[in-house]
């Protein structure tokens, strides 16, 4: 780890929400969908689980879309972006309105605010969040912060996060920010294309989070790197991390997968087929 680089704190973040799963007898868990209108079969795949999850409840860690400049995307007619987001938008409503859709910040839509999780009918979490669920206590996270030794983004993320950052960006024209996300999905692709590799969770700092929130499981996505991870094999029970798969229907094979955990059983990773 370069010597500026974050060290991995001794003590972790106290979750700030504890959601109980009584009586959610099934629930599902997704992220790193980074929707966007030119990935059409991605979001056929998503509009169809959407419409047909069992589950009694679902969580979104992070991700769902591929960038977010802000609520008022949805407020601007003519503009493909906006119809896009105004077509998630119906979805997630819909789905809203038959079980729980909970929606935790990703690094790609950060932005996404209170409004247009009102008009969904979604609630935000604070990033880490409890879930108690058929007896275990399971630690939510995008997984970002956990990233410590991408030492570039970590700095980027303290930044980003703050309201004043916020606040002043938001104040930029809509047309300005979307030119602004665009330029920074330009230098993400590049950096995909380089072959540069990514920062994975930092085990002790996972580590940490859970113990300070007396949790087994750490659920989180972004690191597009789906694995159930063994953490301490002594604790009772094991401390473990499972990690969310990233969705691109056009990949071959596909990655659409759901982690579902359904009580009395293991966590299951459910592969969903694309849509014809």
């Amino acid at each position: 780890m370069p010597p500026d680089a974050p060290a991995a704190s001794t003590v972790g973040p106290l979750s700030r929400a504890t959601i109980s799963a009584q009586p959610w007898r099934t629930v599902d868990f997704i992220s790193d969908l980074h929707l966007q209108a030119s990935q059409s079969s991605t979001f056929a795949a998503w509009q169809h689980f959407m419409a047909h999850s069992p589950a009694d409840a679902l969580f979104i860690l992070g991700d769902l879309f591929e960038v977010w400049v802000g609520d008022d995307i949805t407020g601007t007619p003519g503009d493909s972006d906006s119809a896009f987001a105004l077509q998630c938008q119906q979805v997630i409503k819909a789905t809203s309105a038959r079980l729980p859709v909970y929606f935790m910040h990703g690094n790609r839509d950060f932005l996404l605010g209170e409004d247009f999780a009102k008009a969904c009918g979604m609630t935000l979490l604070a990033d880490p969040t409890v879930l108690d669920f058929d007896g275990r206590r399971c630690l939510l996270s995008h997984g970002d912060a956990l990233c410590l030794g991408d030492v570039d983004y970590q700095q980027f993320r303290l930044q980003v996060r703050s309201p004043a950052w916020q606040k002043k960006f938001l104040a930029q024209p809509l047309a300005e920010r979307q030119l602004i996300a665009r330029g920074l999905r330009v230098q993400s692709e590049s950096r995909k294309a380089s072959g540069a590799s990514y920062a994975d969770v930092d085990t002790e700092a996972a580590k940490a989070w859970l113990q300070a929130n007396a949790a087994s499981t750490l659920i989180h996505g972004h690191t597009h790197q789906p694995k159930d991870h063994v953490l301490d094999a002594t604790s009772q029970p094991a401390r473990r991390r499972l990690v969310l798969s990233d969705w691109d229907a056009a990949a071959q094979p596909p990655r659409l997968e759901v982690l579902r955990l359904q009580a009395g059983h293991a966590p299951r990773r459910v592969a969903l087929a694309p849509c014809a």
